[in-house]
């Protein structure tokens, strides 16, 4: 897989800089404004940063290794979530330090490559985040609905080939939206009122209206938020036809707390991301996109342990064991 995302990350790297060299493109580099302000405002939304960074590293690890821990959690529903964590780890770590970088810098620039990379791994891992919901959604869907057959059906095989298809398929789905961006003439300026390289501004930046790459990207982005959703209210819709056929209470309540969590995850990150790539880019100005993209990319992964491990007795106790390990070996 790593051998795949490499030759992707190449092909992407080596198709912008050799259109960069062509005539009709003149701009080697993009600025990238991010938070407007005086210093003390830039110093306070480092510091806001910084600190939503750290706690998720923090949190979204302690899942990781409560799960890798804790053999109690070698099930198919834990192993699927500590995966997640492992996934919001490298998605906040797509964006978040560059744009701690770009606060303190005097230039605020980023390489005509390197914006193009960047883009490519944080709709990659965006992406395979989509199609993860998406399985575990399916996995309550299996437990709750079809619980005798559950062990036959998610078995650690099938569960690690879920897994990896997340994986690779996010992974692919981008390289061609990106190359029709790339190779669009960016002639100047080149100032992206935005904090990461996104598509919206990305168009507006471009020398000629391109109205026919605009709709691919939009067609493509509305199929990849939509398909995973559908999916997820598909398999939501079915658990809760059984969980209303439960004739006991405690079941019912049971039951919605397994599937709360997960549903409150997918609601937050799908409310943010239809706002911003399903409705066209002159309906969102730029404070909203900026407002909207630090949602889904620096909140969200921090919000994730926490709804996950306040509201599951059994992670919780494998988080206070492993909080008391680390203390004991320090």
């Amino acid at each position: 897989m790593f051998i795949i995302i490499r030759a992707l990350v190449t092909f992407v790297s080596l198709t912008a800089l050799g259109f960069q060299n062509r005539t009709i493109n003149f701009v080697t580099e993009f600025v990238l404004l991010g938070f407007h302000g005086q210093k003390e405002m830039q110093r306070f939304f480092f510091s806001l940063l910084l600190v939503l960074y750290l706690l998720t590293l923090l949190g979204n690890g302690a899942i990781v290794c409560a799960v890798k821990w804790d053999r109690r959690l070698h099930t198919p529903m834990y192993i699927l979530l500590g995966n997640f964590a492992f996934l919001e780890i490298w998605y906040v770590s797509s964006t978040v330090p560059n744009m701690l970088v770009n606060i303190i810098s005097d230039t605020k620039t980023i390489s005509f490559s390197g914006c193009f990379l960047q883009f490519y791994f944080f709709f990659s891992l965006g992406t395979t985040e989509c199609f993860f919901l998406s399985v575990m959604a399916y996995d309550r869907y299996l437990a709750i609905c079809r619980p005798l057959h559950y062990p036959s059906i998610m078995t650690g095989k099938f569960c690690v080939t879920l897994i990896c298809v997340c994986w690779v398929s996010g992974f692919l789905c981008y390289p061609v939206p990106i190359v029709l961006i790339s190779q669009l003439p960016f002639c100047g300026p080149n100032i992206i009122d935005h904090f990461v390289c996104d598509p919206g501004p990305l168009f507006a930046l471009s020398c000629v209206p391109a109205p026919f790459t605009e709709l691919i990207c939009y067609t493509f982005n509305s199929v990849i938020i939509f398909g995973p959703f559908l999916s997820i209210l598909g398999s939501y819709t079915l658990v809760l036809r059984a969980v209303f056929r439960v004739p006991s209470g405690a079941g019912r309540i049971k039951a919605f707390s397994t599937c709360g969590s997960h549903l409150m995850v997918v609601f937050l990150f799908y409310g943010t991301l239809m706002v911003m790539y399903v409705s066209p880019v002159s309906g969102n100005p730029a404070g909203r996109q900026k407002i909207m993209t630090l949602v889904y990319s620096a909140v969200t992964p921090l919000l994730n342990p926490l709804i996950y491990s306040l509201r599951n007795k059994d992670m919780k106790d494998a988080l206070k064991k492993v909080l008391r390990l680390t203390i004991s070996q320090n």
